[in-house]
């Protein structure tokens, strides 16, 4: 049983790394997305002041996602992280409908950028969890996401803090880059 054990660790060891960067407003909730992936606690999240880099093994792949701060003034900086992206985790929270057409510019801007042509992006419609949250569908259609024809995309509804949702938007961005990455 321990030599069994053994060959399912080394199989299990990533073979693959992935950049994903993971973007979205502040507020949206990137850093919780994040620390739940990670499994870490999220009790106590603060807002992100520049960016967070974590590394997380799963389904065969070391994802080393870069969490970048989603504040107005540091937007513009996001251009400098886009270099070498494989998928953009893009976060949207669900219940703040004031800034829907916000979130939908920033989004509509990023997909414009050279440095991500042809990135698939996995748009997080996060905090299902709250009673006044938007659908995955209402916000789709609302971004006019079924414009979006350059690139694979997918549209997940999901709460950082309850975790459900996350792992199946990161089995939909790993089978999208699972043939491109050798």
């Amino acid at each position: 049983m321990g030599l069994l054990a053994l060959l399912r660790k080394l199989k299990s060891a990533p073979d693959r790394e992935l950049r994903i960067l993971l973007l979205g407003l502040d507020n949206a909730g990137k850093t919780t997305l994040l620390k739940k992936l990670a499994s870490e606690d999220v009790s106590s999240i603060t807002p992100t002041q520049g960016f967070n880099i974590k590394s997380v093994n799963t389904s065969g792949f070391k994802l080393n996602v870069w969490d970048i701060g989603g504040q107005r003034k540091i937007r513009p900086y996001w251009k400098n992280y886009f270099d070498r992206t494989d998928v953009l985790l893009y976060v949207i929270d669900s219940s703040d409908r004031k800034r829907f057409e916000e979130t939908g510019l920033e989004l509509s801007e990023l997909l414009e950028e050279e440095k991500l042509a042809g990135v698939p992006v996995m748009i997080y419609a996060n905090k299902q969890d709250l009673f006044d949250a938007a659908p995955a569908s209402e916000i789709a259609e609302c971004l006019e996401l079924t414009n979006i024809r350059d690139r694979t995309w997918h549209i997940q509804g999901c709460s950082a803090m309850t975790g459900e949702g996350i792992e199946d938007g990161v089995k939909w961005a790993m089978k999208q880059v699972s043939g491109k990455k050798k």
